[in-house]
């Protein structure tokens, strides 16, 4: 579950400031919200009701029907509590900000962990066929020499594809979280995917048979 983006009160303010763009529905509130922290916070309208309820209660947004749809319009009153604390908005968007940068680095230590675990994985099969070699007959020796060149060269090509992996996510992170784009789902997808990578991987290890 994401973590709460906005401190108490701060989300009723948030929702001043988008009314005061323009009126909206409830549901378009909610999609401006998740629009503008690139989906790390996503409101539900069990969460975005009661609010708005209790700012037209305040005086400080007012409700009209618009076929079946309720669309809030923010009162003057609203505007005068919005101008008033207005220097918070600032605060509330670095804190979201923030807290992208902290997950897309979380992203990237995610990705460097699995590209070393991988790494690791082939060299010690590259070793494990060095291995085999020493222990072969000598009337094999020479086929067994070429598939230990083989295999280090195809752990050194994998190596360089790695690497070029990590650091091509690593500027596409980078771009997005200053977009504000890098959300916990890209970290759950990253996982997923590297775990089944691994394991695709490993098992060509396993099933190939040695030359």
């Amino acid at each position: 579950m994401t973590p709460p983006v906005f401190a108490h009160g701060s989300l009723r303010l948030y929702l001043l400031a988008l009314l005061e763009e323009r009126p909206r529905h409830g549901y378009e509130l909610i999609q401006a919200l998740s629009e503008q922290f690139g989906g790390t916070y996503s409101p539900s309208a069990g969460t975005i009701y009661p609010r708005l309820a209790k700012l037209e209660e305040e005086g400080l947004v007012t409700k009209s029907t618009d076929g079946r749809k309720s669309v809030y319009e923010i009162t003057d009153a609203g505007r005068a509590e919005l101008d008033a604390r207005r220097h918070e908005l600032d605060e509330i968007e670095n804190d979201v900000t923030d807290s992208v940068r902290r997950l897309a680095d979380g992203v990237r230590a995610e990705v460097n962990d699995a590209m070393r675990s991988l790494r690791a994985e082939l060299a010690s099969a590259a070793r494990e066929a060095k291995r085999a070699a020493t222990r072969m007959p000598a009337g094999s020796a020479g086929a067994s020499s070429t598939s230990h060149a083989d295999s280090s060269r195809a752990v050194h090509e994998a190596d360089l594809v790695l690497n070029e992996f990590r650091q091509q996510l690593r500027t596409d992170l980078r771009t997005r979280a200053h977009q504000g784009r890098v959300s916990t789902e890209s970290v759950t997808l990253l996982k997923a995917r590297l775990a089944q990578v691994r394991a695709d991987v490993l098992a060509t290890l396993v099933d190939t048979p040695p030359n």
